[in-house]
């Protein structure tokens, strides 16, 4: 029996840092766009890090999706 408690205890702290993790990706995918949208002449390495981040969040997110966790569960 406490090895069931411990274990959806364990998944949910899980989901609660995949949460976590994809809002924070979501924070720094726009940080980033809003510098590369206000350049003037956007490096490579700007564009590679926009890119990067990008796909960091959407894989995330899919994961989310792929396990059934939405934000209101929050």
């Amino acid at each position: 029996m406490i090895t069931l408690f411990n274990r959806k205890k364990k998944k949910r702290e899980l989901e609660q840092q995949l949460l976590t993790d994809i809002f924070k990706l979501q924070k720094d995918w726009m940080h980033i766009k809003t510098i590369i949208e206000k350049s003037v002449e956007p490096s490579d390495e700007g564009l590679y890090e926009l890119k990067v981040a990008q796909a960091k969040y959407f894989y995330l997110l899919g994961e989310a999706r792929r396990l059934g966790i939405h934000a209101h569960q929050r």
